[in-house]
């Protein structure tokens, strides 16, 4: 298994285990499901009594997108519009630029080139896009994107990640 970490935080974005897509090799698409878990929760320590017992312990709902509740992604409503979300952009690629430029100077064209392409086609639904940003919800790293797409007749959620801004690791 393969975790997918920022790079400038250190939190886990994504692994492996989701059906996903590299784009222009810059943009990971990572497809999401929609889930509803339930979990029994009962309090450690505790001795019910025979009433209690025979009830059972209490069931805790949770659902929402197996990417974010998974890797503990947290929205953010930090870009009120494309403007501030522009400004944030340009910071992180300064950033990503100086950490290639560092680890990988091979493939710092890769990334001018290609990403320029990708965020102009992504810029362009702007209003339909979500952000999410690691656990620790540090907008200095990576924000990614969610938009809701039409797959197979159903809205399922596409997270978008940018490749350089992330390290493999391997379990």
């Amino acid at each position: 298994m393969r975790i997918y970490k920022d790079i400038i935080t250190g939190d886990e974005m994504f692994s492996d285990s989701y059906k996903m897509k590299l784009v222009d090799d810059v943009i990971y698409e990572v497809y999401g499901t929609l889930v509803k878990r339930t979990t029994d929760f009962e309090l450690a320590g505790s001795n019910p009594s025979a009433e209690e017992a025979d009830e059972g312990s209490e069931a805790i709902v949770e659902q929402g997108v197996d990417v974010i509740l998974n890797h503990r992604l947290c929205e953010t409503y930090a870009f009120n519009d494309k403007k501030s979300y522009l400004l944030y952009l340009k910071d992180y690629m300064k950033k990503i630029t100086a950490k290639l430029s560092e680890s990988k100077p091979d493939e710092v064209d890769t990334f001018k080139n290609n990403i320029n392409k990708q965020m102009k086609d992504i810029l362009g639904r702007f209003k339909e896009l979500q952000f999410f940003t690691g656990e620790s919800m540090d907008c200095d790293g990576m924000v990614a994107m969610c938009e809701y797409r039409d797959i197979d007749g159903t809205q399922k959620p596409v997270f978008m990640f940018f490749k350089h801004g992330l390290e493999e690791e391997k379990f």
